[in-house]
């Protein structure tokens, strides 16, 4: 496998230091593992940000667009009917597009857990014909899900371009 240089090494930012509560723990993670995940998809070079580089197909726009449908199903109450087709960015989408819908869905997001105030409580959006899972199961689900594609992104762009770091 041919080397890839280090173009960008970023430092890396430790773990947040959050409130003793488990709201603002959980809330403070879940916040910098999407910062995190956004600044790994943020700037990549186009074509590669949407080309596969594992056999499964993953790519870092990909990955980005699928965690935008979790976050709006999740915590805005949107249906999903195939989420296979999530994990590819629309042709038309730019690196810049993928990235700013991202983080727009995450600020609407924020915005729902912001209303919340009982971890044990559902999370309060549309869903037609199934219950909304708690606030906790949801922070706790996206924290998860977030952690485990922003792994999935540090590979893809030090695969890229060379860029490490969070």
């Amino acid at each position: 496998m041919p080397s890839i240089p280090r173009r960008d090494r970023r430092g890396d930012t430790p773990p947040p230091r959050t409130g003793s509560g488990e709201t603002e723990t959980l809330r403070g993670f879940l916040d910098y593992l999407r910062t995190s995940v956004a600044a790994k998809v943020e700037g990549a070079p186009e074509p590669q940000a949407r080309t596969a580089a594992v056999p499964s197909g993953t790519n870092l726009l990909g990955l980005l667009n699928h965690l935008t449908s979790v976050e709006r199903a999740i915590f805005l109450g949107d249906d999903v009917p195939d989420w296979q087709a999530t994990f590819q960015a629309a042709p038309a989408d730019s690196v810049a597009d993928v990235v700013a819908r991202y983080r727009e869905t995450v600020e609407r997001a924020n915005d729902v857990l912001d209303g919340c105030v009982e971890l044990g409580a559902p999370v309060p959006r549309p869903r037609h014909g199934r219950p909304a899972p708690s606030v906790r199961w949801a922070l706790t689900h996206m924290i998860e899900e977030t952690g485990r594609h922003a792994g999935h992104a540090d590979i893809l762009r030090e695969l890229i371009d060379g860029s490490t770091g969070r």
